[in-house]
């Protein structure tokens, strides 16, 4: 027996079947939405995602007779071999009925089902779990906005805020209690009346009929202009309450190197992990400024179009990012205002007389004014076997590692392939992160 449900489906009603499906079936989504970061190219990294998932999965829930014990006292058409009260043989090799893990010899079989996910649930899915660590500073959580929630309805309000479903429905209602005359019931008389007094040579009978009908329709009239059609006391408009919500504001800074000794294949991975960061902070909030500095030799703020599809390139000096992000936070960006975060990439070359002063600006200027700043090292896929080991770490990763010793609040990770993207910006925003 299959059950089935048969109500009419309005339009926006599936939606709660959607996400009950997605709910089921979550893991899988996930896992494919985790692919896709590595398959997809780099202007694709937004858009909705086809997920093909075993039917097995999704099959649903019905009754049928248990495949063990019970009895059974018919017998199937066309059986030549046993009469109604015989005891069957139990089959060979387990339970009558079971089906074969090998593959029909035709080939024949069902397909996986395919399940397209839109745009905001591919990446709700993508952003799950994560947030920015220590978002809200402590002398910024008694500071507090408010913005308007939907609470009910309410009989008086704005013109703009009217519902008018709620107050057709009350219109409706009010209407059947008082037993407005319909439209349909009007129409009715006023034809019978046409009807009548289109006869020639009416009888006694029918002149009595039409002056009932007359009266019938004035006393209709009067009823329908008696009850309005919609009345003040129908009017239902939405309501809107002010919450209370967390002041917060909190500016990430993206520094990227830019230089020749990033080849193509780095900067890809690069480009990929800061468009994943700006993904999830326009999606996951709402009052959050990006700055995009790009450096060479030289360092500079630049928009976002400029900072992803730029082919500037130069020699490398990573301390001018570094200066040029202190600078922007001194004229922008005050301290007792701002969540301040940061998140560079490179591929760790850098001049040897630059080291030094790397290390003091990240130690001494930066890193105290951060809520949290993260370095991610990019290794040209030709590379990754050889600087793996902590022994073979490029200089800056080995000047970063020696300020990540001592500050909680900062945090490095490497990215040798696509594959790596996603899982390393996991690491780096998840909600269980811990940052002092």
């Amino acid at each position: 027996m299959n059950i089935v449900d048969r109500r009419l489906n309005p339009k926006g009603r599936s939606h709660t079947n959607r996400q009950r499906f997605i709910r089921l079936v979550r893991e899988q989504i996930k896992d494919a939405v985790v692919r896709s970061i590595k398959e997809r190219a780099l202007g694709d990294v937004d858009t909705k995602e086809v997920v093909n998932i075993p039917r097995k999965r999704i099959q649903e829930p019905r009754f049928h007779h248990a495949r063990q014990g019970g009895n059974r006292e018919h017998v199937h058409p066309g059986n030549k071999e046993f009469v109604a009260g015989d005891t069957l043989p139990k089959p060979d090799g387990g339970e009558a009925g079971g089906r074969s893990r090998e593959g029909s010899p035709d080939g024949e079989g069902e397909d996986d089902f395919r399940f397209t996910l839109t745009r905001d649930e591919y990446l709700d899915i993508l952003f799950d779990e994560l947030e920015l660590p220590n978002l809200v500073k402590t002398h910024l959580k008694e500071t507090v906005a408010s913005q308007p929630q939907r609470a009910g309805f309410t009989a008086s309000g704005s013109p703009r805020n009217l519902n008018l479903v709620r107050t057709m429905r009350h219109s409706l209602a009010r209407r059947i209690s008082l037993h407005r005359p319909t439209l349909d019931e009007m129409a009715m008389v006023t034809n019978r009346i046409a009807e009548l007094e289109a006869k020639e040579g009416r009888t006694e009978v029918e002149e009595k009929k039409l002056g009932e009908l007359r009266i019938v329709q004035a006393q209709l009239e009067r009823r329908m202009k008696r009850i309005a059609f919609i009345d003040p006391v129908d009017l239902r408009f939405n309501r809107y309450e002010q919450t209370p919500k967390p002041n917060a504001r909190a500016v990430m800074f993206c520094l990227m190197d830019v230089s020749g000794s990033m080849s193509e294949y780095m900067k890809d991975l690069a480009k990929r992990f800061f468009l994943l960061l700006h993904l999830f902070l326009s999606r996951k909030y709402e009052h959050v400024d990006v700055v995009f500095i790009r450096h060479t030799s030289e360092a500079k703020e630049v928009d976002e179009e400029t900072f992803f599809r730029s082919a500037e390139t130069g020699g490398t000096v990573v301390s001018s990012a570094l200066a040029e992000m202190k600078r922007i936070i001194d004229e922008r960006y005050p301290t007792d205002a701002w969540n301040i975060y940061a998140a560079q990439a490179s591929d760790g070359d850098n001049y040897p007389s630059d080291s030094e002063t790397c290390t003091r600006i990240l130690r001494d200027e930066l890193l105290p004014l951060c809520q949290y700043f993260a370095y991610i090292e990019v290794v040209d896929e030709r590379e990754a076997g050889m600087f793996r080991s902590e022994g073979n770490a490029s200089l800056l990763w080995r000047d970063y590692k020696t300020v990540a010793d001592l500050a909680l609040n900062f945090v490095m990770k490497r990215v040798f392939s696509k594959s790596d993207i996603f899982p390393v910006f996991h690491q780096l925003f998840a909600k269980t992160q811990k940052v002092a």
